[in-house]
C-alpha cells in the first residue's frame, strides 16, 4: 500500500500597501509642512535626537509609517501598543523593557501606541513617569482631537503634529509609484486611463487608495488592465464619503455648515448640506442644527427664520429620506439668505453672566404679586405701574433689582426689522438706550 503525500505551499503576498510602505523620509509622500526640505519633523529626525509627540490626522496618511521610520533613521528599539488591545499590565512590560534595553548616552527606546485616543485615563497616567523620566520616547496616533481624549499631563508632554489627508498630486504619486515599483504589479500591463475615481474614494487615504487599485487590479480579466472610472465603480459598489458620525469629520462639517449659513453663503451651505446627506447624517440631527442656527444667528432680524426651521424640522419628522432633504434645503437657503443679527443670544449670555457676578439680588417690592393680606401689607405690588393704563401701552419703571437697576443687557444690531424696535426702545426709554 503506497501513501502519496501532497504538499500545498501557499506563498502569503504582502498586500500592496504593506510592500510600498517608505523607508525613509525620502520615500514618504504627502506632509511637506512636517517633513519637507527643513520642516520640523525632517530636522528633529535628521538631528538624531527626537522628543515624545503625537500625530494627529485621518486615517492612511502616514502616521505609523513616520513613527517606523524615526526608529529606523535612529537605530533605536521600537515597541509597539495598540490602544484596542493593551492594558496597563502591557504598557508596565514594555516600559520595563524599554529600561534594560537603552544605552547610555543614546536616545531612548519608542514606544509607538496606535489609537492613543482609546486609551483610558488610568492607562495614559501609567505613561507619565517614563515619558517623563526619558525612559522611553512616546509617539502617539490618533485620528481624533488630542484636546479632547489624551490627558493634559501626557499632552504636555508631548508635541502634537498635524497630518492632513493627502493632495491630489501626492495620491497621483502614489498610484504612479505603485504601477511602476511594485515588485509584483510592475510586472503586468497596467493603464492608468482614468482616476477621478480612485482619487474619489479614497478620500485623501493612501491605504485606501492602494486598497482600490489591488482590488481592480484582481478583478481584471486578462491584459492590458485598462482602469476607468466606470470599472472602480463596478468593483466598490459603495458611498465613497467619508463621513464618520462619531468622529471628527462630522464635527468638522456640520461646523463648516453652521458657518456658512452665518456668513449668508447659500451655495457653500447647500454643499455642506449635501455633504452630510451623502454621507448618512441623521436627517434629525441637521434639522435641530437648523433650528439653533435660526435662533443664534438671525434671530431679530428675521424672527420668521424660527418658524420655518421649526416648520423643516417638523416636515422632516414626518416625512424622513429621501424627500426630507427638501425642506432642509429650503430652510438652509432661506436661513443663509437671510439678515443676521445674535442680539438675542448675545443678551442671554450676558444675562447669564451678571446673574453669576451678582447672586440672588431680592425682586423689587412693587413688582411681586400680594395674594395675601399680610402681602399686600408688607408692601407687596405697592407702586406698581399697569403698563396698558398709559399711552402707548408704555409707562416708565424700575424692572431690574436696585444692584443693577442701571446695567444695559441687550443691545441692538441694526438690520432692518430689529432698528424699528431700537427706535422704539429709545421713544420709551430716551438715554437709557442710547448708551
Amino acid at each position: 500500500m503506497r501513501y502519496i503525500s501532497y504538499f500545498c505551499i501557499i506563498i502569503m503576498v504582502k498586500p500592496l500597501a504593506e510592500r510600498l510602505r517608505p523607508k525613509t523620509l525620502d520615500e514618504y509622500i504627502g506632509q511637506k509642512h512636517l517633513v519637507g526640505w527643513n520642516a520640523v519633523l525632517r530636522n528633529m529626525i535628521e538631528s538624531g535626537r527626537t522628543v515624545s509627540f503625537i500625530l494627529w490626522g485621518p486615517p492612511g496618511v502616514g502616521k505609523t509609517t513616520l513613527a517606523l521610520i524615526v526608529a529606523n533613521q535612529l537605530h533605536v528599539p521600537f515597541y509597539t501598543l495598540s490602544a484596542v488591545s493593551s492594558g496597563v499590565k502591557e504598557v508596565r512590560e514594555v516600559i520595563e523593557k524599554a529600561k534594560h534595553s537603552g544605552f547610555f548616552n543614546s536616545n531612548a527606546p519608542i514606544l509607538f501606541i496606535d489609537e492613543i485616543h482609546r486609551f483610558s485615563k488610568s492607562q495614559q497616567d501609567s505613561l507619565l513617569a517614563a515619558v517623563e523620566q526619558g525612559v522611553v520616547t512616546l509617539i502617539g496616533a490618533t485620528t481624533e482631537n488630542p484636546s479632547f481624549e489624551v490627558i493634559r499631563p501626557l499632552l504636555s508632554r508631548c508635541q502634537l503634529y498635524v497630518l492632513k489627508p493627502l493632495e491630489k498630486e501626492d495620491l497621483l504619486e502614489l498610484l504612479h509609484r505603485a504601477v511602476t515599483e511594485d515588485t509584483e504589479l510592475k510586472k503586468l500591463d497596467i493603464r492608468l486611463e482614468q482616476t477621478g475615481a480612485m482619487l474619489r474614494y479614497s478620500g485623501g487615504d493612501a491605504r485606501k487608495l492602494l486598497n482600490i487599485l489591488e482590488l481592480v487590479v484582481g478583478a481584471a480579466k486578462g491584459e492590458p488592465i485598462v482602469v476607468t472610472d466606470e470599472c472602480v465603480e463596478q468593483c466598490l459598489q459603495q458611498n465613497p464619503l467619508a463621513y464618520d458620525k462619531d468622529g471628527e469629520m462630522h464635527y468638522d462639517i456640520i461646523s463648516a455648515f453652521i458657518k456658512s449659513i452665518r456668513g449668508s453663503d447659500p451655495d457653500a451651505a447647500l454643499y455642506w448640506l449635501a455633504r452630510m446627506i451623502e454621507g448618512g447624517e441623521d436627517p434629525k440631527f441637521i434639522a435641530r442644527r437648523l433650528v439653533i442656527s435660526a435662533a443664534e444667528d438671525i434671530g431679530l432680524a428675521n424672527p420668521n427664520a424660527l418658524l420655518l426651521a421649526n416648520a423643516a424640522f417638523d416636515a422632516v419628522s414626518k416625512i424622513g429620506w429621501p424627500e426630507g432633504r427638501i425642506p432642509l434645503a429650503e430652510a438652509t437657503v432661506y436661513l443663509a439668505t437671510s439678515a443676521k443679527s445674535n442680539s438675542a443670544y448675545n443678551g442671554i449670555a450676558e444675562a447669564l453672566s451678571l446673574v453669576k457676578k451678582t447672586g440672588n439680588l431680592p425682586v423689587p417690592l412693587h413688582l411681586r404679586n400680594a395674594p395675601t393680606k399680610l402681602m399686600a401689607d408688607l408692601g407687596y405690588h405697592d407702586g406698581y405701574k399697569y403698563a396698558h393704563d398709559y399711552p402707548d401701552n408704555f409707562v416708565v419703571q424700575q424692572y431690574l433689582p436696585d444692584g443693577v437697576k442701571d446695567e444695559r443687557i441687550w443691545h441692538a444690531q441694526h438690520s432692518p426689522a430689529e432698528e424699528k424696535m431700537y427706535q422704539r426702545m429709545l421713544k420709551c426709554w430716551g438715554d437709557r438706550f442710547s448708551r
